[in-house]
């Protein structure tokens, strides 16, 4: 049997087969390990209905449905939704994953569509906006899920940056990085969710490094990082909420309606 990425610590995501993990490769995460890791928390039973925004070529959305049984809409910007489609018809999951191609702020579901949502290494890229929550979380009814897992920091980093992080910080801005307990007060302070966990993953730097190492050895600049840090600052992080029932959420403004009448521009016209 092929050995590559079996590990005791994600035994369903060691079921799946090496070539085709790595030959869908969307980020610097290994998108089952994330997700399998971000469920353990996060409870899907048969018939949810579950968002998996920022989904890359939907690795993260056919193991949802094959490992829980949900229908998954699998929702990314920067990647084919054709290929998607393609690719979860292979894995015999077309007709409960589907492919969507659609920007994380312009998402075109009706409020309270889902029972859950999740973001797989994605979510630090438009999460960390202040009103993005108050967005996001239209889509989910009340009392459901909103879940994310992927790279962050153990605790928030201040200038001066450590000697070792500087050249791989500055040149890639790494900055929407943040740190479990900084998500827990991004997300509570809004009064819209209820953050029922904000932690990182023990290890979680080396599981970083096992996964780049084997999906992206060129890069040895971050390989170098994750080798100097060692888990002091670099690692993966995991947040869910739920959603408050009694949490007014307003509805998004998409335009203002016209109302010029035209006026004197200076007093003596």
């Amino acid at each position: 049997m092929d050995a590559r990425l079996i590990s005791p610590r994600f035994p369903r995501a060691s079921a799946y087969h090496p070539d085709w993990l790595l030959g869908a490769i969307s980020g610097a995460a290994n998108p089952l390990w994330m997700t399998e890791w971000l469920t353990e928390a996060l409870p899907l039973t048969p018939g949810m209905r579950v968002l998996d925004l920022g989904c890359g070529r939907a690795l993260s959305s056919i193991f949802l449905h094959r490992e829980f049984g949900v229908e998954v809409w699998a929702t990314d910007l920067w990647f084919s939704a054709a290929e998607n489609l393609q690719r979860i018809r292979d894995a015999g999951a077309g007709g409960a994953v589907f492919p969507i191609h659609a920007d994380a702020r312009t998402l075109p579901f009706a409020p309270g569509f889902f029972d859950a949502i999740i973001s797989i290494d994605s979510y630090f890229y438009y999460g960390t906006d202040d009103l993005y929550l108050g967005y996001l979380a239209r889509f989910v009814k009340p009392g459901g899920l909103i879940g994310m897992a992927g790279a962050g920091v153990m605790s928030e980093l201040e200038p001066p940056i450590p000697a070792y992080l500087q050249h791989w910080w500055q040149t890639d801005q790494p900055w929407c990085l943040h740190s479990p307990d900084w998500w827990r007060r991004h997300w509570e302070r809004t009064g819209i969710v209820d953050v029922e966990v904000a932690d990182a993953m023990p290890d979680g730097w080396r599981f970083w490094r096992d996964w780049l190492a084997l999906a992206a050895p060129e890069n040895t600049g971050e390989l170098a990082v994750l080798d100097a840090d060692a888990g002091r600052y670099m690692g993966y992080v995991r947040a869910i909420g739920r959603r408050r029932a009694d949490a007014p959420l307003a509805e998004p403004v998409a335009s203002i309606p016209s109302q010029y009448r035209q006026m004197r521009v200076r007093r003596q016209d």
